[in-house]
């Protein structure tokens, strides 16, 4: 079965709360539990001592019996809920609570200690050597046992070694006498039934906690999960071809981010069917005109309406046409070997001034004819960059021949370039006709030709601009373009510089001029 996003953040939240709250719980019963035990067992040490003070003594001075003193134990033993044992300076049991002097264990029926909070007892031997032969009763010491195996549960056992000092006047000394020892077991039920507590206590906290967390995942799910979810829906009508939905949320989050991209993408996606009919409709159109042009010239020649004399004339034209078609079905391929498979770049050193002066060589002709000028202004120091030169080459003759394009006569063109770090940065400006923003978007596309707004140029191919940024993006390099209408555009794109020094001075130099 599938599960929402919404059952895996219950479930997940659900799972995060409980081991939150076990630890929680585990961690605080372990501790209190460790407090409790020391505490006790330091009231248990002070009774010990009062205990040993109270009765050990004069039984050392022969005042009280042993069975006097169990006697005694067996009412401290109903007080404090515990099991007094006394053992002597030689480890052997004296008295304890529930015994007679003979060591002769007392009827657990008819016991006067609370049955129900003390361990059952065993019989025990003659000598606390008998249960540890390690124990040591000189030495304080509590634990936490079944102290060797007498009780049936875990039980709190502390002793403390009972000493007398013994002043001589005579010769002024201080003499201390050990006594034996006081053990004393007591029962962990209090410190259990405290935790219980303490657990009882924790789950109503715990659960209205999770009540409350889920109310408020209840709540987010509405503000978070709903939008996602529309969002889910939105893109299955876009998957459908449905462009037109929109998504109706319009927070400030990244949610609303998310949506308002969606929608972008939309929007996009839209104009992908208009850019395919106008895709179709100029390589139709490229095609078509020179074929026309080729058919009706072949055609006159064929049935005689052209004469012999001029048949070499328009032959030339049918010549120009083909090449023509050979220039744009060229251009398509490389275009598409380009976006599919990037360029193979044969990277050399080379003067970039050099590739600058070489193609505008070949615009000389058309520039005087259209009476522009062409200024280059060179404020870099080192023009030698690291690039394929041929391919570069092919990037400023499209920058160049599209600025020529659209340049009115008596206007500049201004290629202007600069170092930026590691960079060269080549700018072509053109005083021509300019671009609006929408323009500005589309000239990268290929077949893409302004005509309304930007010439009556018919013999390009639309493939110029497109083949000119994929040779700067195989290079790892950026081309932007920046335009006004009415003012004209400006192409700036960079090089990498190359290692080897090379120095041109940075001074404006005219190297086409309509006037000359």
């Amino acid at each position: 079965m599938q599960h929402s996003v919404l059952d895996r953040i219950y479930l997940a939240f659900l799972l995060i709360l409980i081991v939150s709250f076990v630890f929680i719980i585990f961690f605080i019963s372990f501790f209190t539990r460790k407090s409790l035990i020391s505490e006790k067992q330091t009231t248990l040490t002070n009774e010990a001592t009062l205990i040993a003070s109270q009765t050990i003594i004069d039984y050392k001075s022969g005042n009280i019996s042993a069975s006097d003193l169990a006697s005694y134990f067996d009412y401290y033993s109903e007080t404090l809920q515990s099991d007094i044992w006394y053992v002597d300076e030689h480890g052997r049991f004296i008295a304890t609570s529930g015994y007679f002097d003979d060591l002769t264990k007392v009827d657990i029926e008819t016991a006067t200690i609370d049955k129900s909070t003390i361990a059952i007892l065993k019989k025990l031997p003659s000598s606390i050597y008998s249960l540890d032969k390690d124990f040591d009763i000189k030495k304080k010491n509590a634990k936490v046992s079944d102290f060797h195996g007498v009780y049936n549960t875990n039980v709190i056992s502390v002793n403390a070694p009972i000493y007398i000092n013994n002043y001589d006047p005579k010769t002024d000394t201080n003499t201390r006498f050990f006594l034996g020892s006081i053990i004393i077991h007591s029962s962990t039920e209090d410190i259990n039934k405290a935790l219980r507590n303490i657990y009882s206590i924790s789950f109503i906290p715990c659960l209205v906690i999770i009540i409350i967390a889920f109310a408020l995942i209840q709540i987010i799910s509405h503000k978070v999960l709903r939008p996602i979810k529309k969002l889910a829906e939105v893109a299955q009508d876009y998957s459908k071809g449905d462009f037109d939905v929109k998504t109706e949320i319009s927070s400030d989050d990244e949610i609303g981010q998310l949506a308002d991209s969606m929608e972008y993408m939309a929007s996009e996606l839209s104009k992908l069917e208009e850019y395919r009919h106008e895709f179709i409709s100029n390589i139709s159109h490229d095609f078509r005109s020179p074929l026309t042009s080729i058919k009706g010239y072949v055609t006159a020649i064929q049935d005689g309406t052209i004469p012999p004399e001029k048949q070499d004339r328009y032959l030339n034209i049918v010549l120009d046409e083909t090449n023509r078609l050979t220039k744009l079905t060229q251009g398509l391929l490389d275009l598409n070997r380009l976006e599919i498979y990037g360029p193979y770049l044969n990277l050399t050193d080379f003067d970039f001034i050099d590739i600058i002066r070489t193609t505008l060589n070949t615009f000389e002709i058309k520039c005087i004819d259209r009476n522009i000028a062409i200024y280059l202004n060179n404020h870099a120091e080192v023009t030698v960059v690291t690039a394929d030169k041929t391919k570069i080459q092919q990037v400023v003759y499209n920058l160049i021949d599209n600025a020529i394009k659209f340049t009115p006569g008596g206007k500049n063109i201004y290629i202007t370039i600069v170092e930026k770090g590691e960079k060269l940065q080549v700018s072509v400006r053109d005083e021509g006709i300019g671009m609006s923003e929408e323009t500005q978007k589309k000239i990268w596309t290929r077949f893409y030709k302004d005509d309304t707004s930007r010439g009556k140029d018919k013999a390009g191919t639309g493939l110029g601009l497109a083949i000119t940024k994929e040779i700067i993006k195989a290079h790892n390099e950026t081309i932007d373009v920046s335009s006004t209408e009415g003012e004209g555009s400006e192409f700036v794109f960079t090089l990498k510089k190359a290692s080897e020094d090379a120095t041109h001075s940075g001074e404006t130099q005219i190297l086409v001029n309509a006037s000359n």
